[in-house]
């Protein structure tokens, strides 16, 4: 998606630029009137180009926040799996050393 937004920027970039070119190219007014226009045009797509940018940083803002989001999930499932499978040894573990002790017992008992 980011990527996206990185093709559009530079697209308004070079559009603003190609479009200055062509209007001092094609214009057929005199100088002052001219400089007028051309800052007239400037002003407005610096003010476009300033929108665009706004534009774009909340966009990154918003997937960096769900990104954040999803990767803070994560870990908490990760850390309440890891819980889990830690307790499920655990018992399995305290099971297993009662086991032993019965038999230990039954061979102590036996001698």
């Amino acid at each position: 998606m980011s990527n996206q937004l990185g093709n559009t920027f530079i697209a308004v970039l070079a559009g603003a630029a190609v479009g200055a070119g062509l209007g001092m190219l094609f214009a057929p007014e005199e100088g002052t009137k001219m400089r007028k226009k051309l800052k007239k045009g400037f002003s407005q797509s610096k003010d476009g180009l300033s929108d665009k940018i706004d534009e774009l940083k909340k966009q990154v803002k918003g997937v960096v926040e769900r990104k954040k989001h999803d990767f803070e999930e994560g870990f908490e499932e990760l850390i309440s799996t890891t819980g889990k499978k830690s307790e499920d040894v655990i018992s399995a573990l305290e099971k297993k050393l009662a086991e032993l002790k019965k038999e230990a017992s039954k061979a102590a008992n036996a001698k």
